[in-house]
């Protein structure tokens, strides 16, 4: 199982901060994020991070562990 997290306006686009999602061998980041992207489509237009085990992930062929957490997150500001 994988553990998928969405924070600030992503969270609310999905309409929930966490699903959890099957593994299956060979995963890779990308897979995931197409397997988010049909199922929250308003959400991922606002994907800009994307974080595995608390590591900014760049590389869309990066392979995904089972028990992997990871975050889709926008951009965020503050003052």
């Amino acid at each position: 199982m994988i553990k998928v997290l969405f924070f600030g306006p992503v969270a609310e686009r999905v309409g929930t901060n966490k699903v959890l999602v099957d593994h299956h061998e060979g995963m890779s980041l990308e897979d995931l994020r197409r397997q988010m992207q049909i199922l929250y489509p308003a959400a991922f237009e606002i994907v800009c991070f994307i974080a595995v085990n608390g590591e900014q992930a760049r590389d869309a062929k990066l392979p995904v562990a089972d028990e992997s957490e990871v975050v889709f997150m926008s951009k965020f500001s503050g003052g």
